[in-house]
């Protein structure tokens, strides 16, 4: 079970980070229902990807169930481009340890593992197989998603517990956010805490309460009307 020191907090839920995965930031984004239905919210006809951003790539279990569940829904012709902010990405071997946990990712493990770089900075692009792109932003969130190119259709909101990692979850990146969401575009989130959910609607979302994973009462989903 990784444990991040410095913000003193678990990368992932102790009962089965795999499902919580499912259970917030997929299921919370409408996901894989959006896939099946079209290649986006918007109904784009030039065929863009799907664009899924994440705050906090952390061991990388977020990309790989997203991976998995994505090879089995998508819709022919169809592309994902998962893009992920990460300050401190983790080694290779780090990784490898801990989503070995689960076998149901096996095979999305290895080819994550396998093209990881030794030192992982700037930009890191990995193409996953020939309908999957991953790129993570080596860098403080605000910036990274600030200069980002294109907008995104979902985010995973995962960075460390709001109060132990606080700037994750800050107005300011809550507005940036915002600004990178196509319309339509949505976000889910394991975190309920009162000011996050304050600040992504000053920021412009339409934010509901859902019942939360493993006996969290609650949790938060929401759109870009």
């Amino acid at each position: 079970m990784p444990y991040s020191q410095k913000f003193g907090d678990h990368f992932y839920c102790r009962t089965e980070g795999r499902l919580e995965c499912g259970h917030v930031f997929l299921a919370g984004n409408g996901l894989p229902q959006r896939w099946q239905a079209d290649a986006s919210p918007a109904g784009d006809s030039a065929g863009r990807p799907f664009r899924i951003g994440e705050l906090g790539f952390g061991t990388g279990l977020n990309f790989c169930e997203t991976w998995r569940q994505w090879k089995l829904a998508r819709s022919p012709g169809t592309r994902l481009h998962f893009t992920s902010f990460e300050l401190f990405p983790m080694k290779r071997d780090e990784i490898d340890r801990a989503l070995s946990r689960w076998p149901e990712i096996d095979n999305e493990r290895k080819a994550l593992v396998a093209a990881w770089p030794e030192q992982p900075s700037g930009n890191v692009e990995i193409h996953a197989d020939q309908a999957t792109r991953l790129t993570i932003v080596c860098g403080p969130a605000l910036a990274g998603v600030a200069s980002a190119p294109d907008p995104f259709d979902a985010w995973f909101l995962d960075g460390f517990a709001p109060s132990r990692n606080p700037d994750m979850w800050s107005p300011e990146l809550m507005q940036a956010l915002f600004e990178k969401t196509a319309p339509g575009g949505s976000f889910a989130t394991y975190a309920a805490a009162g000011f996050v959910r304050r600040n992504l609607i000053a920021a412009g979302f339409a934010v509901e309460r859902r019942p939360g994973f493993a006996g969290k009462r609650e949790m938060l989903s929401g759109k870009k009307q």
